[in-house]
């Protein structure tokens, strides 16, 4: 267990060993919520909505990776050369 003082401008500091043991690092995001009379922090990542893939091309992945695990594969000499580039 560890204490932290909350600071003037409502900052508190997560110790370094419960960083490093739910993997937060300088620069992450992190959620804050309040439950049942305490804070609950967690860690958060956070994706531009460009980064998100459409239903389709979830398919296409997943189905991709179903291919790959069966041993079904190309090299990228040859798909290049399949789509004329």
């Amino acid at each position: 267990m560890s204490i932290s003082k909350v600071g003037q401008r409502r900052q508190i500091v997560i110790p370094k060993d419960v960083c490093e043991a739910v993997g937060i690092q300088v620069g992450d995001f992190v959620e804050v919520k309040r439950a049942n009379g305490s804070v609950v922090i967690r860690p958060k990542k956070l994706v531009d909505a460009e980064d998100v893939l459409s239903p389709t091309d979830e398919r296409k992945v997943a189905r991709g990776v179903k291919q790959l695990k069966r041993g079904q594969s190309i090299t990228w000499k040859r798909l290049k050369r399949d789509l004329g580039v």
